[in-house]
C-alpha cells in the first residue's frame, strides 16, 4: 500500500495549504480517499480522476475533513453520475447535525453508507475496520489491511482506551497530534503529539506519522515531544508518498 499525503492542516489551512485528505493506493485497482477537506479535491485530481475512486471514507463531517465534497458533487454531476446509475460510494458516521451529510444523502451521484465502530468493509483489495474516536461530533478511525500489511488512521480524536488495541501492530499509523503537551487538556478535541506517540508505542505501531497541524503551532515542537515516546516518528508533509 502507498499513502499519498494531500493535506495536513486543521481546522484551517496554512498559506497555499489544505486541510485533511489522504489517498491510499492499495493496489492497481483499489483507491481509497480518506477525508476530503478544503483544498484536497484539486490535489487529488492531480493524481487520479476522483470518479475512479473505489470509495471515499470520512472520519467525520467537520468542514476541515469534508468541505470539498459539494465541489466534488459538481464534477460527478457534470460526468453524468446519478443520472446514468453511477454513484461514488461514501462511508461515514451518522451525524444528523451535519449540513454536508444532508448534501451527500440527497445527491444522486453519491451512495452514502452509514458506518460505526466495529463495522468491517471489504473494498477492492483490502479490508477496512472501523474504530472508535473521541471528538465533539460522531467520529471514527480506520484500520486498513491488505495481505500482511496494515495501516491505521485515527481521524480526529482525544484519548480512548480502545485506540492502542485497535491499531495494534500496524506498519504505519497516521495520527492526530495537534497539541503540544502544555496546550492539551482532557476536554480538548485532539490528542497531543506526545499522547499520540505514547499510544502508537503501546500499540506497537512500526512507524508513526503525525498530522492535523494547526498553522499557529510550530510543528517542530510536536515532533520533538513525540520522539520522547516513540522511536520512529515523522511529520506528514503534503506531496509525500509513504509506503505501508
Amino acid at each position: 500500500m502507498k499513502l499519498h499525503v494531500l493535506g495536513v492542516n486543521g481546522p484551517f489551512p496554512e498559506s497555499n495549504g489544505a486541510t485533511s485528505g489522504y489517498l491510499l493506493e492499495v493496489d492497481d485497482t483499489t483507491l481509497i480517499q480518506l477525508d476530503l477537506g478544503s483544498g484536497i479535491l484539486s490535489r487529488l485530481t492531480a493524481l487520479t480522476a476522483p470518479e475512479s475512486l473505489t470509495a471515499l471514507l470520512l472520519s467525520h463531517w467537520h468542514f476541515d475533513h469534508a468541505a470539498d465534497i459539494p465541489v466534488l458533487m459538481y464534477r460527478l454531476e457534470a460526468l453524468g453520475f446519478g443520472k446514468d446509475g453511477r454513484q461514488l460510494p461514501v462511508y461515514a458516521p451518522v451525524d444528523e447535525s451535519s449540513a454536508l451529510r444532508k448534501v451527500v444523502s440527497s445527491a444522486a451521484c453519491f451512495r452514502l453508507t452509514d458506518i460505526a465502530p466495529g463495522d468491517v468493509l471489504s473494498l477492492g483489495g483490502c479490508t477496512v475496520t472501523v474504530g472508535e474516536a473521541r471528538h465533539p461530533v460522531p467520529a471514527v478511525g480506520f484500520r486498513v489491511e491488505s495481505g500482511a500489511r496494515a495501516f491505521g488512521y485515527t481521524g480526529d480524536t482525544n484519548t480512548l482506551p480502545s485506540l492502542a488495541p485497535f491499531y495494534h501492530g500496524v506498519h504505519l499509523l497516521l495520527a492526530d497530534g495537534l497539541f503540544p503537551a502544555d496546550s492539551w487538556a482532557e476536554q480538548k478535541p485532539h490528542l497531543s503529539a506526545a499522547l499520540a506517540a505514547a499510544m502508537a508505542a503501546e500499540a506497537g505501531a512500526e512507524k508513526l506519522v503525525l498530522t492535523h497541524f494547526n498553522p499557529f503551532i510550530p510543528p517542530d515542537i510536536l515532533l520533538r515531544e513525540a520522539r520522547f515516546c516513540h522511536p520512529d516518528v515523522a511529520l506528514a508533509k503534503p506531496g509525500q508518498v509513504l509506503t505501508v
